[in-house]
C-alpha cells in the first residue's frame, strides 16, 4: 500500500523548516546570548549565591572593591579599601568600583537586593561574551568552530562559576578583551576614522576597569597596524586618534591620583604591595595573604600609619631585596607561578583527590589551548599569532607576583576558542584517516 503523497511531502517540510529553525537557534547570537544568561542568572537564583556571609563584615563582597564602594555610596569618595577608614586610594582601577557603588545607591549597601544585581550584571557581561567568541571563531578557523565554541561558552558550569559567585571585574575583562581581540582582528577591514575611534574608547574604558589588561594594547595596536600596512592602508591618523581618545579616557583618573597622593600614577598604585606577597623568604609561588592588610592586623596598622604610597613604597623594597638577594630562587618562583597559572595552584580541600581532579581538568583546558595554538600558527590561520601574542602577553606580570585561578579567566574565551579548534581538527583527522581504508564491495 503506498503512503499518502500529501502527508508524505508534508512530512518532508515539516522536517526541512525544523532543520533550518535549529540551523537559525545553532548559529543565533541571539539565541547563544539568551541561552547563557538564563543558565547563570538561574544558578545566581537557585544556588542562593547572593546570600553573602556577613562574618567578616560583608569583605567576601566585593572585597576591596566592596569596601571602596561602600565608602563611595557613604559619600566619602573614592578610599577605604580595607576594615578601617584609611582616606583616599588608588589600590583599585576606578571603574567597577563605581559600577558597584550605583547598585549600592540603589539597594542598599552590602544588600542581598545589591547582591543579586551585581551578579546579574556580571551573568550579563559572561553570556555577551558568547558573542565576539562565535565571530573571533568564524573568522579565525570556521562556523562550526565558532557554534562550538559560542555554546560551549554559554553552558559550561566552569565559565559560570565566577559572574554567579564573585562581586569583581572579571566577567567584564573576559567581555573586553574579547570585544578588543575581535575589533583588532577586523581592523584591516574597516575605513574611516571610526573604527580607531573605538579602538581607543574602548581601550581606555578597559584601563580603567583592569589595568593589567593593558599589556595587550600593543600587541593589538601593532598587529592591527600591520595587518592593514600589507593591505596598502594607512593608519597613522587612526592610531592618533585612538591613542588621543585613550589618553582622553585616562587622564580624569590620573589627574585625580595626581592631586590626592601628589604624584604620577597610572590608574592604580599598589603593585609594589602585590610584588611582596608573592616574593619573600616563606614565598612558595602562591600568593602570602597572611601578609595582606585584610590578613594582618600589623599591616593594617603600618598601612594606617604610614599612609597607602609610602607603606606600598616599603613593600616593594622588601620585595625587590627579597630578589636581588638570590636571582635564582626568583627564577624557580616564575617558573612555578607559570605553573600554576596554567595548571591551576595547590588547593585547601577537605576531599584530597577532588582537587586533584580538579586541577587536572583545570590543566587540560590548557594542553587543549596551547595545543589548538601551535596547530593554529603551523596551519597559518589568520589571526593565530595574534592569539599568541594574547597568550604570551596577558599573563607575565603574574608570572612576577603571584597567580590565582580567577586570573586566568579573562582569556579563558579566547582558549575556548582553540580548544574546540583542536578538538573539532581532531576529529577531523580520525575522519580522513578511516575514509582510505573503507572499502565496500
Amino acid at each position: 500500500m503506498n503512503p499518502n503523497p500529501a502527508a508524505t511531502v508534508e512530512q518532508a517540510s515539516t522536517a526541512i523548516r525544523l532543520r533550518n529553525f535549529w540551523r537559525r537557534i545553532r548559529t543565533s547570537p541571539f539565541w547563544m546570548f539568551g541561552i547563557a544568561a538564563l543558565l547563570r542568572i538561574g544558578w545566581i537564583i537557585i544556588g542562593h549565591t547572593f546570600r553573602f556571609s556577613i562574618a567578616d563584615r560583608n569583605f567576601a563582597f566585593g572585597w576591596e572593591m566592596g569596601r571602596i564602594a561602600a565608602a563611595i555610596a557613604s559619600g566619602h569618595g573614592f578610599s577605604n579599601p580595607f576594615d578601617t577608614p584609611t582616606g583616599p586610594t588608588a589600590w583599585e582601577p576606578p571603574l567597577y568600583p563605581y559600577l558597584t557603588a550605583g547598585v549600592f545607591r540603589m539597594f542598599g549597601i552590602y544588600s542581598p537586593a545589591s547582591a543579586f544585581f551585581l551578579l546579574s550584571i556580571n551573568s550579563v557581561f559572561s553570556a555577551l561574551t558568547c558573542i565576539p567568541i562565535f565571530l573571533i571563531a568564524r573568522r579565525i578557523f570556521s562556523e562550526k568552530v565558532a557554534v562550538g565554541s559560542a555554546w560551549t561558552w554559554a553552558v559550561l558550569p566552569y565559565a559560570m562559576a565566577w559572574c554567579t559567585r564573585w562581586v569583581w571585574e572579571t566577567s567584564l575583562s573576559g567581555l573586553l578583551i574579547a570585544i578588543l581581540f575581535w575589533l583588532a582582528l577586523t581592523m584591516e577591514d574597516r575605513d574611516g576614522m571610526k573604527p580607531w575611534f573605538w579602538f581607543g574608547l574602548l581601550w581606555g574604558i578597559t584601563a580603567l576597569n583592569s589595568t593589567v589588561l593593558v599589556s595587550f594594547l600593543p600587541a593589538s595596536g601593532l598587529w592591527a597596524w600591520y595587518r592593514r600596512a600589507k593591505r596598502g592602508k594607512k593608519s597613522l591618523a587612526g592610531v592618533a586618534l585612538a591613542s588621543v581618545v585613550f589618553i582622553a579616557c585616562t587622564t580624569p583618573w590620573i589627574i585625580r591620583n595626581y592631586e590626592t597622593f601628589h604624584k604620577f600614577i597610572f590608574i592604580r598604585d599598589n603593585f609594589g604591595a602585590e610584588l611582596r606577597l608573592g616574593n619573600g623568604r616563606l614565598a612558595d609561588g602562591t600568593w602570602m595573604m597572611y601578609l595582606h592588610p585584610t590578613q594582618d592586623w600589623y599591616a593594617l596598622r603600618q598601612y594606617e600609619a604610614m599612609g597607602e604610597l609610602p607603606y606600598i613604597a616599603m613593600r616593594k623594597q622588601q620585595a625587590i631585596d627579597y630578589i636581588k638577594a638570590d636571582y635564582g630562587r626568583f627564577a624557580v618562583l616564575c617558573l612555578k607561578r607559570f605553573i600554576y597559572f596554567w595548571a591551576g595552584g595547590p588547593r585547601l580541600a577537605q576531599v584530597w583527590w577532588l582537587s586533584q581532579v580538579k586541577n587536572s581538568l583545570f590543566l587540560a583546558s590548557s594542553v587543549l589551548m596551547f595545543w589548538g595554538l601551535g596547530r593554529a600558527l603551523r596551519q597559518q590561520k589568520p589571526g593565530a599569532w595574534l592569539l599568541f601574542w594574547l597568550m604570551l602577553c596577558y599573563p607575565t606580570v603574574y608570572y612576577i607576583v603571584f597567580t590565582s585561578q580567577r586570573y586566568r579567566h579573562p582569556i579563558e574565551p579566547e582558549m575556548t576558542i582553540l580548544g574546540i579548534y583542536l578538538l573539532t581538527e581532531a576529529g577531523k583527522d580520525r575522519t580522513q584517516t578511516a575514509t582510505p581504508g573503507d572499502s565496500r564491495a
